[in-house]
């Protein structure tokens, strides 16, 4: 066994934040890097000490392999937790650990090579008799062509490395095919560092099922229920839940045996997620994420546990545990920094105002606070909401109250849209798919109601900014008196 005293989180915002709390629940050290768009960061206080890494882009910063492990050494961490994203699916970044001397909380750069690459992934669940979508990978525009010939359109440009809908291009003719291609290859580049793509494709209304894995390194894997993801938005996922409401015992079985089987021809270590879609009771593999999935929160609510826990102790060298019994069933909302009135455009600026909802069965992993500020540089993923209930129906209700209390002013965000996706008959009715949206929601505008109650809780916000200090002179405004709040607060609604 190994023992980890100090942890460096390679990460920030509501992930590193989720870390650095499990660790030291563990007593453990914990080490946060930052840049200097961070440097005031909620994960930066949290943690026992902080090092920066200088420059707010990612390529030089969160990307930066050689900074984060000279930062390790210089705090002499034992081990280093990538969260999800930025490096965590790096088979090099893997190795710089390792070669380190240094515990990577996360499979082995070997398991990572093949299973952190899709398009190596697909070859591997393919060897496995697993059934996988058509596609393959790419080379140059020629070869692109030809394939999507063969295939059919749509097609979908899809990123190598890493997840998250970061590169995937939806491509319905030959003429969209090279700017879809480029610009691919050009948001997987800056988002993980590899600008490799592959085409597959396009199914027109699957649900997106994945199943949860811990494996440890003595060859012994355990899977921990499936996840819905089926609700998304260009790729990215926005609602997940557990267990699926489609998914039956002979389905399920199915999908965890194939999962299995892919762990274990990986040589897979620690937590990981095999995803597939769903076409009515045929599944086919999609991919495996070899890292901490940011919806873990549900598997954790169902299942009784703390997923990042289990990740220390089997990079420790601890064995899986045997038995897990699951639960009731758990949502979770993403709370995105967008607006979904302007197709969802990013949006930045400074929280003024957040009230985080409370009460039986719910929980909100976030980092926002009054006066954060969400810069352009990185993911705008500002809180996410988890609902657990008995069911499906008491979960839905919570999450549709939580939403409706969640209170954030300042930037505009997704809270209120994912409240009437909960609120609707095709959510309740568990009839989705990954083109619900598209389909029901492509219109989507805030009540005249909720805008009017969204003016005085803007009031109320700004006016909490206010810092009145007593002097000779009486209160005085001791606040930048050359901001207007309207500007700010454009487009938000007090449960979006």
């Amino acid at each position: 066994m190994k023992e980890i005293k100090k942890l460096l989180v390679a990460n920030r915002a509501e992930i590193a934040l989720r870390i650095i709390r499990t660790a030291k629940a563990l007593g453990i050290k914990t080490v946060a890097v930052f840049s200097e768009a961070d440097k005031t960061a909620a994960h930066v206080a949290a943690a026992d000490e902080a090092v920066s890494l200088g420059s707010p882009e990612a390529s030089r910063s969160y990307l930066n392999i050689a900074a984060i492990i000279d930062a390790a050494r210089r705090v002499k961490a034992d081990a280093i937790h990538p969260g999800y994203g930025f490096l965590s699916e790096r088979a090099d970044f893997a190795k710089a650990v390792a070669d380190a001397g240094i515990i990577f909380v996360g499979p082995p750069a070997s398991a990572l090579a093949l299973a952190g690459d899709k398009i190596g992934a697909r070859k591997i669940a393919m060897e496995c008799a697993i059934p996988v979508v058509p596609g393959g990978e790419v080379e140059d525009l020629s070869a692109a062509r030809a394939l999507a010939a063969r295939l059919g359109f749509p097609v979908v440009v899809k990123a190598a490395a890493g997840g998250g809908g970061r590169g995937m291009r939806v491509v319905r003719a030959e003429t969209e095919l090279e700017e879809a291609l480029e610009a691919g290859a050009r948001e997987a580049k800056q988002a993980f560092g590899d600008g490799r793509v592959y085409l597959e494709k396009f199914l027109a209304r699957p649900r997106h099922v994945e199943v949860q894995l811990l494996c440890d390194a003595y060859g012994r894997v355990v899977v921990l229920g499936e996840r819905e993801c089926s609700v998304q938005r260009r790729h990215q996922k926005l609602i997940e839940e557990s267990p699926s409401p489609v998914v039956d015992d002979e389905l399920r079985s199915k999908m965890a045996q194939a999962a299995i089987k892919l762990a274990q021809r990986t040589g897979y270590v620690n937590a990981g997620t095999v995803e597939f879609l769903l076409d009515g009771r045929e599944f086919y593999f999609l991919e495996i994420n070899a890292r901490l999935q940011v919806e873990h929160p549900v598997t954790e609510l169902r299942f009784n546990c703390d997923l990042v826990a289990e990740q220390l102790k089997l990079a420790a060298g601890e064995p899986v545990r045997d038995r897990w019994e699951p639960r009731g069933h758990a949502l979770e909302c993403r709370i995105y920094a967008e607006d979904p009135e302007l197709g969802f455009r990013p949006a930045t600026g400074e929280v003024l105002y957040v009230h985080k909802p409370e009460g039986p069965g719910v929980r909100v992993d976030s980092w926002i606070e009054p006066g954060s500020r969400i810069t352009p540089y990185y993911d705008g993923l500002l809180a996410k909401v988890i609902t657990y209930g008995e069911d499906r129906e008491q979960a839905r209700r919570r999450m549709a109250i939580a939403l409706e209390e969640l209170v954030l002013a300042g930037v505009p965000h997704t809270g209120g849209f994912l409240r009437d996706i909960v609120l609707s008959e095709p959510f309740i009715r568990g009839e989705l798919s990954t083109r619900l949206i598209d389909e029901q929601f492509a219109t989507w505008r805030p009540d005249q109601q909720a805008l009017r109650v969204a003016l005085a809780m803007a009031a109320t916000a700004f006016v909490r900014r206010i810092d009145l200090t007593q002097s000779a002179t009486g209160p005085t405004l001791n606040r930048r008196a050359d901001r207007s709040p309207w500007v700010e607060l454009r487009g938000f609604v007090p449960w979006s």
